[in-house]
């Protein structure tokens, strides 16, 4: 009882309780989720745009990605670059299979579509309890997150899927093994890429924040290159299927992301030397 008092009655410089804060957070909650669930409903009403061209895409020969390689086939006179069959069938093999991944599929649309609302709202209810100084430093961040979790998810789909479905759909352990996968794996290793991709690519951002709040230098960042390097290659191959290549591809931009989280973190410890100099002055 007297926790709730003091709960109660404890307020902060702007004037507001804990169970203020509560509430607020209730409100963008409630506003992220309503967001992600109108994009939700809208990808499912489109079931023959989002599962026939989106979801489906990176399984027909007609796809962006395979014509690009065709074509750089042709320039290169590389014929094995041309993908022009993918041997293997999707198939359904439980009576709710296609409910559910009509639904598991239009939330995952759902909440691509809706992150930079959600953030926003996120950011929303963080940064007035940070100083005038970090709000002016955290500025874009809104901005910044959401370009690089597009970017991501972009190059998820249309790099990594597409080439980690071809190489298991011509993997075979014998020719009289055919591949049919359901449709419950296809989703899921497809919306695995996209998300760990989008993901992964917010490393100059978390490198960014660390750097601010002094967790992390760009000599650590340098002295630890090694390191990462493992780090990245190990995360790039639980994420992505059992193929070298597939590892190599998620795993070049995170290494040239990491190799720009330290230019940021030098950039931010010339920029506070300045201005420790400055109020020194």
């Amino acid at each position: 009882m007297a926790l709730d008092q003091y709960n109660e009655e404890e307020e902060d410089e702007n004037g507001m309780s804990f169970l203020d804060h509560l509430e607020q957070l209730r409100w963008h909650l409630l506003r992220s989720i309503s967001a992600i669930l109108i994009f939700m409903v809208l990808a499912f009403l489109s079931k023959g745009f989002v599962f026939g061209q989106v979801i489906l895409g990176p399984s027909k020969v007609d796809f962006v990605t395979y014509r690009m390689l065709c074509k750089l086939s042709e320039l290169f006179y590389l014929p094995a670059l041309c993908i022009e069959k993918l041997p293997f069938i999707i198939q359904s093999r439980q009576m709710t299979g296609q409910f559910s991944m009509h639904i598991t599929s239009s939330l995952v649309v759902g909440l691509i579509a809706a992150f930079p609302y959600v953030f926003w709202e996120i950011w929303r209810f963080i940064s007035p309890g940070l100083y005038a100084k970090e709000r002016n430093a955290a500025r874009g961040a809104v901005f910044f997150v959401s370009l690089l979790f597009f970017m991501g998810a972009s190059f998820g789909y249309f790099i990594l899927s597409p080439l980690s479905i071809n190489f298991l759909s011509n993997y075979q352990l014998d020719p009289s093994i055919a591949n049919e996968f359901d449709i419950t794996s296809y989703v899921s290793t497809l919306s695995m890429l996209v998300l760990a991709s989008a993901v992964m690519f917010q490393l100059p951002v978390v490198i960014y924040f660390l750097t601010q709040a002094g967790l992390v230098s760009s000599a650590m960042l340098k002295a630890y290159r090694r390191h990462s390097i493992v780090v990245i290659l190990v995360l790039s191959a639980v994420i992505t299927p059992p193929d070298v290549i597939s590892q190599i591809l998620i795993a070049m931009p995170i290494l040239v992301l990491y190799e720009a989280g330290i230019i940021i973190a030098k950039r931010l410890e010339r920029k506070r030397r300045e201005e420790e100099l400055e109020d020194e002055l």
